[in-house]
């Protein structure tokens, strides 16, 4: 019974979407070992914050939906516990808060390291962790979730992570920002594509609601090879260097996104799931084998 119980609160926080934080984060400590300024403490910290502010994000999103009643019992997506009566809503709701409290909490250690300035950054992740989901203009409800994934699980996390060990932001970790930014915006694709007709029957306007599952299918594919171009001065840096190894970087990570996209054209309902933890981890590959090259070759003997 108590393992029964750990495993619906797995659920809750949707593990298989953790990658997505803790790659951005990774991605900027990369950078920062690359340029010769990385510091571990601060980079451990922004990794404990970024996946405990996405589970933060993660428990409302599970209770604002039950309240707006998005969810039903027998969804094609993974089980709700609190929809099927598992967990209940008050319990989800406290444990949401209580979280959000412990990674404010966390976050504030930041200030030791960027500065009093890194306050209003951390209010407005916290702000957004629960406004994707609730709120007047809950933002996963009117076409705005990408673009919220796109700032908080890319740009947001990428050169921040930079800038408490460097003490600066960095022309070439904001292209990977957007990189990254681009992948995670991926992973939501996957969630709404597969949810499309439940989102349909509750109002909620995502873009694959908006804009059909052809072209977003199409957007999943073309984002992939754009997010990866935005990096094209490291490849090409690492060509004229004859760091080859720095190329199956890219190649990898499309081989992998390409077979992830095929899929999901061939799949409905159910099968979709695994391809949100797929998505997830093409990209968390991708920042892992760039933090290995990173290490193998720092920028000063490039």
């Amino acid at each position: 019974m108590k393992m029964k119980k750990i495993g619906i609160w797995i659920e809750a926080i949707r593990l298989r979407t953790l990658p997505v934080s803790v790659a951005g984060v990774l991605t900027g400590a990369g950078f920062a070992k690359w340029e010769g300024c990385f510091e571990w403490k601060p980079a451990v910290i922004c990794f404990v914050f970024a996946v405990l502010a996405q589970i933060v994000s993660n428990l409302a999103n599970e209770y604002y939906d039950y309240l707006r009643g998005s969810d039903k019992k027998g969804r094609v997506g993974p089980r709700r516990g609190v929809t099927e009566g598992d967990i209940k809503p008050n319990t989800l709701r406290n444990v949401t808060y209580a979280v959000l409290a412990i990674t404010c909490a966390v976050g504030c250690s930041l200030i030791y390291y960027g500065g009093w300035w890194m306050v209003p950054v951390g209010v407005a992740i916290a702000i957004f962790a629960i406004a994707y989901s609730a709120g007047p203009y809950p933002l996963s409800y009117h076409g705005l979730g990408d673009v919220a994934v796109f700032l908080f699980f890319g740009l947001v996390p990428v050169n921040f992570t930079f800038y408490v060990q460097a003490g600066r932001f960095d022309p070439a970790t904001l292209l990977a920002s957007i990189t990254i930014g681009m992948m995670a915006a991926n992973v939501l694709v996957v969630n709404n594509y597969r949810d499309v007709e439940d989102d349909k029957a509750a109002g909620k306007h995502t873009t694959v609601v908006l804009f059909g599952r052809k072209v977003i299918g199409t957007l999943y594919l073309v984002s992939g090879y754009v997010a990866v171009s935005m990096l094209s001065p490291v490849w090409l840096l690492a060509m004229l260097k004859g760091k080859w190894l720095m190329i199956a970087v890219p190649v990898i990570y499309l081989v992998m996104h390409t077979v992830t996209w095929v899929k999901l054209l061939n799949r409905d309902g159910a099968e979709l799931n695994p391809l949100l933890g797929a998505t997830a981890r093409n990209m968390l590959i991708f920042a892992i084998l760039l933090i290995v090259c990173f290490c193998i070759y720092p920028l000063h003997v490039m």
